[in-house]
């Protein structure tokens, strides 16, 4: 379990710019930021730091929130201290949906400065490095941002999975219509997205993998 950030990291994280997310701190509370998935030093100089999705959705909680919530009230799962989508399925957990909807929003804001941040045109039309090395958790916040429901455990809403292709996924959703909506989120959030049939149960899904331009 991901622990809070201390209390000086908090008002680093706070004190960033409202607009970019730029950061301002020490050496070693940027680098402890970044060791937490919270910021990223941008790759180009003067290498300054940005929140990540992560920590534009801790700026954005209240203090007492973040610092006394339980872990098990938790609306999000994490695995390296990055916001996780849901991307489907009967094991993942029950959310608050108030606050998920808050955590996904702000998740989907961060992302796309974190596109905006780290392309020389500042484009939010493609996907950035940190969506592109977690495709699966990438397209699913894509959907979950958008309205899309995850499945649950009576296989209602979409599902997203990885596939054997390096840069590609695959979407699979209750009935026709929902894959055309899915493909089309996908498609306006930098994706792109074709139908296919399996050979062997003859289920439709999507294979869906960043645009290229």
């Amino acid at each position: 379990m991901t622990r809070p950030p201390t209390a000086a990291q908090r008002r680093v994280i706070e004190a960033a710019d409202p607009g970019t997310g730029r950061l301002r701190g020490t050496e070693a509370q940027l680098a402890a930021l970044v060791k937490r998935g919270l910021a990223f030093r941008h790759p180009r100089p003067p290498h300054d730091h940005f929140l990540t999705p992560a920590g534009h959705r801790i700026r954005q909680a209240p203090a007492t929130e973040a610092a006394e919530a339980p872990p098990a009230a938790a609306p999000a799962r994490k695995d390296d201290g990055v916001f996780a989508a849901r991307v489907g399925g009967a094991d993942e957990p029950p959310v608050t949906e108030p606050d998920r909807l808050r955590e996904v929003r702000g998740a989907w804001a961060g992302l796309l400065e974190l596109r905006r941040m780290t392309r020389p045109d500042g484009a939010t039309d493609r996907l950035c490095d940190w969506e592109r090395a977690h495709l699966v958790r990438a397209a699913a916040l894509a959907l979950e941002a958008a309205g899309h429901r995850p499945a649950d455990a009576a296989g209602d809403g979409y599902r997203v999975r990885a596939t054997p292709q390096p840069e590609a996924v695959a979407v699979y959703a209750p009935d026709a219509g929902a894959l055309r909506a899915a493909a089309a989120t996908l498609e306006a959030a930098g994706w792109q997205a074709g139908e296919y049939t399996e050979p062997r149960t003859r289920v439709r899904y999507l294979l869906a993998s960043p645009r290229k331009v």
